[in-house]
């Protein structure tokens, strides 16, 4: 029965979500040159292999009208979308596809038609979504859930914002699954780079990553992400996740949002990332999926030739004498409840009050653009803004004084460019907003008016994207209505030669971070986040949109039963060297003791005189000997091989005097400090050592705790014949020269000076990083043939073979076991249908 979060929504009911109409042909995969369309075979490879980018946006760059004497539609490229602007960023050779949907409705008669022209005349791949189908993504699951969420507003009540609704999510996947079919409608995977912008599309990667395990796949988010608190609230927090991670790369503006997510992975799916090279990585399943953390800039020469226009040189004119001998603040924002306009109304008025001499000298220009969405919020907005615009006017205005002038109107460009032009303040008071690109806009236009002097300032709030990037703006808590008055006065009354010094950093900045470098930065690090794509296998695992792909080494592959057991039964010298914890005995498991089928097995291997038989742990000797001590003729490797013991009859041998673990007096106070500062850690003490653990902490206080541990470690043990390490969730100080390598090396070693000889059979089986020194070792020592190193999990390792599960180690051990004592009537329970089972 499927579960209730229907992470697989798409396989378990593809012909109940909603009823989809299919798009009137499929469009040609490969567009070799402009006007010359091929209809290849959608599994044929282009020819051409020339370097192509396929841009993939909720809505494409375009102006759409209709011709009022044909009725037919027109299109031209929208010059101030940001998604057409990127393109500067890419070599004049390179082709852009877009691919999006329309703006406007398309009658299904008309489609084939547009579709043809869009992609013949503009590089265009539209997506002709139902109109049920679009208000419930866009209108739906996009604008009253995730756009609320991602701007930290909880649905805690039905007044406050929209509760999850599962119909609308079902349409966000749905939508998703048709921008995917297009975008392969028309992806050459070998040669192209595909890049997928903002929330709106933040599942469409699973599908791109289902069909083409190799396809080269970017994303950014345009929008704050939230903390791992807010974001773990909504039901499909997984699925969504897991869509992002089946990217190369992950593009946010700020740390601060990319922190945010690198927590979430953390939290919710376990996966921990590290810095590589400079650059944030984290490992999926084989993969690194990249993050990337830069603001995306503006089109300088667009909003250059804008200030150029005699228009725009008209209107500067007309506003200059409006206001002349007046100081102004300029303010631009949508029509939305986090825009923070009536903070900053607020915080004007206050300053009006309190500031009797800037009473008929300060004017504030708000002009609000069209609210993206309907709805009460949005209505609640406009009604508390026009309060209070009224009330500031009411009470301070004069018939030849307007304190607050509210454009409530569409602008135009030019229009805007001349406030900005004009204003001797900018203020972006948000109280949360993703980039925001009002302040980059009028740095640019004070700079490059020939009307004004070259300075500028600017307060912006800390809760805007753009904030850390503009380290001479005045930030502010947009909250705190009294201290965002004092930084307007402030920015006011500085000293000219500090505004000419922060506005001369800032263009610096502006001009240098254009949105040309966005992208060309972005796509050369999408080019390299992809480069090893053909050097690694890939499969793909998973149903629906719990898909993703394994990327490990091409020699590394599954061990077969059939292989090994044929192996072992040709052999006469064998080795067999297992860990415990995860190999025998799942990690998540609370009974740590092994099974009797896990007994038994052991026991029959053990019995086979051609068998050397060790357990190599990390375990105390205390424990191990309890547990197995019905495998009287097994060896025994305790505390990473601080303890070996060759049979149960036989003594404990150490590998280093007890004399020399004097430092754990030393090292076992420091842990108790931190053991008493992290909720939930814990001390293991050993024999040999001290393992410190944080499994049950807090993720990212425990592991910011082990890395000062490891530190504080190190320093103080310096000179002491221990090292310390850090694993999965623990820090371990262990004595110099113990690892579960060198124990193998010894074992191989005495059984040659036991005239054993050397094995020409040896199998090591384990899941932990601790276990590759013993892979590494075993293959740099044994010069046999048969040499089977096999991890636990498909991961990164030094071993050659891999098995899934402890399950499937039993198995193989049973199979083994079945091999050496072939007696029916006690080896029976072993008999396992190896094709079945693996």
């Amino acid at each position: 029965m499927a579960s209730k979060s229907c992470a697989n929504i798409l396989d378990l009911f593809p012909d109940k979500l909603l009823d989809i109409p299919h798009t009137p042909r499929n469009l040609p995969r490969v567009m070799t040159l402009p006007g010359i369309i091929t209809n290849e075979d959608s599994d044929s490879v282009s020819s051409g292999c020339h370097e192509r980018k396929i841009i993939v946006t909720n809505t494409l760059p375009l102006h759409i009208q209709r011709d009022p004497d044909t009725l037919k539609l027109t299109f031209s490229f929208d010059e101030d979308s940001l998604y057409w602007q990127l393109k500067d960023g890419f070599s004049p050779e390179t082709e852009v596809l877009y691919v999006g949907s329309l703006k406007v409705e398309v009658d299904a008669s008309e489609q084939e038609e547009v579709a043809q022209k869009l992609l013949e005349e503009f590089g265009c791949v539209p997506t002709f979504l139902p109109h049920d189908l679009h208000k419930k993504f866009y209108a739906g699951f996009c604008k009253q859930q995730l756009w609320p969420l991602f701007h930290y507003m909880l649905p805690i009540c039905p007044d406050h914002a929209d509760r999850f609704d599962r119909v609308l999510w079902q349409a966000y996947v749905s939508a998703n699954k048709i921008f995917a079919d297009k975008v392969m409608e028309v992806a050459d995977p070998d040669v192209d780079y595909i890049w997928v912008h903002d929330y709106h599309l933040m599942i469409l990667p699973t599908f791109l990553r289902k069909r083409y395990n190799r396809v080269k796949l970017g994303f950014f988010l345009h929008s704050p992400f939230p903390s791992s608190e807010i974001y773990r609230t909504l039901p499909v927090r997984d699925e969504i996740l897991k869509g992002l991670l089946n990217c190369d790369l992950i593009g946010f503006h700020t740390f601060d949002y990319a922190r945010h997510f690198l927590s979430c992975c953390s939290r919710m799916m376990g996966l921990d990332y590290e810095s590589k090279r400079g650059h944030i990585g984290l490992d999926y399943f084989g993969r690194t999926v990249y993050i990337k953390i830069l603001p995306v800039g503006i089109h300088m020469g667009r909003l250059e030739s804008v200030l150029n226009l005699p228009i725009t040189s008209s209107k500067v004119n007309e506003i200059g004498q409006r206001f002349k001998g007046k100081k102004l603040i300029v303010g631009v924002d949508d029509m939305d409840i986090f825009k923070g306009i009536s903070l900053k109304l607020l915080a004007f008025e206050y300053l009006l009050q309190t500031n009797r001499a800037v009473q008929g000298n300060l004017v504030l220009i708000q002009i609000v653009n069209p609210a993206r969405s309907t709805g009460k919020d949005v209505q609640e907005v406009k009604r508390e803004t026009y309060l209070i615009v009224n009330r500031i006017n009411e009470t301070y205005g004069s018939p030849n004084y307007e304190p607050v002038v509210l454009i409530d109107r569409p602008v135009a460009r030019y229009e805007k460019s001349a406030y900005y032009s004009m204003a001797d303040c900018c203020i972006v008071n948000a109280v949360r907003d993703g980039m925001n690109l009002v302040p980059y806009k009028y740095i640019v236009c004070r700079q490059h008016s020939p009307h004004v002097d070259k300075s500028s300032m600017l307060v912006v709030s800390e809760f805007v994207g753009c904030s850390p990037s503009l380290s001479g703006a005045i930030r502010v808590n947009p909250w705190d209505i009294e201290s965002v008055a004092g930084a307007i006065t402030s920015a006011l009354t500085m000293k000219d030669s500090e505004k000419k010094l922060r506005h001369e950093k800032h263009y610096k900045y502006v001009s240098s971070h254009d949105v040309a470098y966005w992208a060309r930065s972005f796509m050369q690090d999408l080019e390299r986040a992809s480069k090893d794509h053909y050097n690694k296998r890939c499969w793909g695992i998973g149903f629906g949109l719990g898909f993703r792909v394994v990327s490990l080494s091409p020699s590394f592959r599954k061990l077969s039963p059939n292989y090994i057991v044929s192996a072992y039964k040709k052999s006469n010298r064998r080795a067999i060297f297992l860990d415990y914890d995860g190999t025998l005995v799942p990690q998540s498991s609370i009974v740590k003791s092994p099974s009797e089928e896990l007994v038994s097995i052991l026991i029959t291997l053990c019995n086979d005189p051609k068998n050397t038989v060790f357990i190599v742990s990390g375990r105390g000797r205390s424990s191990l000997s309890e547990w197995l001590a019905p495998c009287e003729k097994l060896g025994l490797a305790a505390e990473h091989g601080y303890f070996t013991r060759w049979s149960g009859s036989s003594e404990w041998e150490s590998s280093i005097p007890a004399t020399d673990l004097e430092w754990k007096e030393i090292a076992e106070p420091v842990m108790r400090l931190y053991t008493e500062a992290t909720d939930g850690s814990s001390i293991e003490v050993k024999e040999s050592g001290l393992v410190w653990h944080h499994q049950d902490a807090d993720p990212d206080f425990g592991s910011c705790q082990a890395k000062e541990l490891l530190v504080h470690l190190e320093n103080v043990l310096a000179n002491e014949p221990a090292v310390v390490k850090r694993g999965q969730h623990i820090v371990e100080v262990k004595p110099q020269g113990v690892t579960k390598g060198l124990v193998a090396e010894k074992i191989l070693l005495k059984m040659a000076e036991k005239g054993k000889g050397t094995p020409d059979f040896v199998t090591c089986i384990g899941d932990d990083r601790s276990d590759e020194d013993m892979f590494e070792s075993i293959r740099s020592t044994v010069t046999c043939r048969d040499i089977f190193a096999c991890t636990v999990g498909r991961k990164p390792s030094k071993a050659k073979y891999y098995l899934d599960d402890t399950g499937d180690v039993i198995k193989l051990l049973g199979g083994l076991a079945n091999a050496s004592d072939p007696d029916t009537s006690k080896t029976a329970r072993f008999q396992v249908t190896f094709d079945t089972i693996f």
